[in-house]
């Protein structure tokens, strides 16, 4: 199974990266930062599944948006206010942001791997940037989407509610770093890498 086309967009207040997947007979959208409905309704897509790495505010503006196009949700674990972050956004930061709590289609916490359109995608919970973050790897297309958990040259923080960095540095060792060099990284910031690059030169491994 190949993906027609990858489209990946960067938006919101903390300039997040989304991705859409387009298979044969679905659309995936993995998180769903600011205004990403509108990019895909301007390129004529039809957004069947959303997957979201984890649950902080700049992956999950855009959730409501997404439902009311018919979208299924499915993430690590139910709506949670405090890993959403959007209070502290609001009040230190002073960012506009408005989620409204939603329920997820599906919730995958324990599952290995679901099926979408024939075309297999592997999870792997890898806790440490925030409790619920986990990982996409779709290896017929060769990519993992890896959210905020591994980018280009980093990691994500760990000095958040729930953060880990040595739970978070076990967990990219020993679920990304085994998969193929070649497998491209597409993360929640930045550009994309590959595992190989960043086994030989992420400074924070």
């Amino acid at each position: 199974m190949n993906a027609k086309k990858i489209h990946s967009y960067t938006g919101g207040h903390v300039f997040t990266n989304g991705y859409v997947v387009e298979l044969d007979n679905a659309c995936l959208v993995i998180d769903a930062p600011a205004l990403i409905h509108e990019v895909i309704q301007q390129e004529g897509l039809k957004p069947t599944h959303l997957l979201l790495t984890h649950q902080h505010f700049d992956h999950t503006e855009d959730v409501e948006a997404l439902q009311k196009l018919g979208v299924k949700v499915l993430q690590h674990s139910p709506y949670n206010e405090t890993l959403i972050r959007q209070k502290e956004a609001r009040e230190n930061w002073g960012l506009p942001v408005d989620i409204k709590p939603f329920e997820a289609d599906e919730h995958l916490e324990g599952k290995d791997s679901i099926e979408i359109d024939g075309t297999e995608i592997q999870i792997s919970h890898v806790p440490g940037h925030s409790p619920d973050s986990i990982c996409f790897y779709l290896p017929a297309l060769g990519v993992v989407f890896a959210g905020d958990t591994l980018m280009e040259g980093s990691i994500g923080r760990t000095d958040l509610p729930g953060g880990s960095h040595e739970t978070l540095l076990e967990g990219i060792r020993s679920k990304l770093f085994t998969l193929p060099d070649d497998t491209v990284v597409c993360s929640g910031h930045g550009s994309q890498t590959t595992i190989g690059n960043e086994k030989k030169h992420n400074p924070f491994i």
